[in-house]
């Protein structure tokens, strides 16, 4: 059985809530990204991930850092994974603290951070 940690409704207030308490310097650059919840990676998500590794969550865009001067036309995307963090997890607090790190990182990315640029 997989435990549940998060319940759906909660995972995104735990979402919103760490977008929210982004440093206003940060958060006043974030534009034009929508953030989803979704229960579980599709096929394509997954395609880069190790085997055996849980993806939380996955930013679908084109860094700041890679962009032209023409604004995007479609916006970019960040995923939060709520049956992975679930999984990853044992405790309800570290499920709210994973959400959060999630969230931070998926932005890193966002902002032209390579994994390997992020703490972990």
């Amino acid at each position: 059985m997989t435990r549940e940690h998060l319940g759906r409704a909660e995972f995104e207030r735990v979402v919103d809530e760490a977008l929210e308490s982004l440093p206003e310097r940060f958060a006043a650059m974030v534009q034009n990204v929508a953030v989803a919840v979704e229960d579980e990676p599709g096929d394509d998500d997954l395609g880069n991930v190790e085997g055996g590794s849980e993806l939380l969550g996955i930013y679908r865009g084109v860094a700041l850092t890679e962009r032209s001067h023409d604004p995007p036309l479609m916006p970019d995307e960040i995923v939060i994974f709520r049956g992975p963090i679930n999984r990853v997890t044992r405790t309800r607090e570290e499920a709210l603290h994973q959400v959060r790190e999630t969230v931070i990182h998926e932005l890193g990315h966002y902002f032209g951070l390579a994994d390997d640029e992020m703490p972990h």
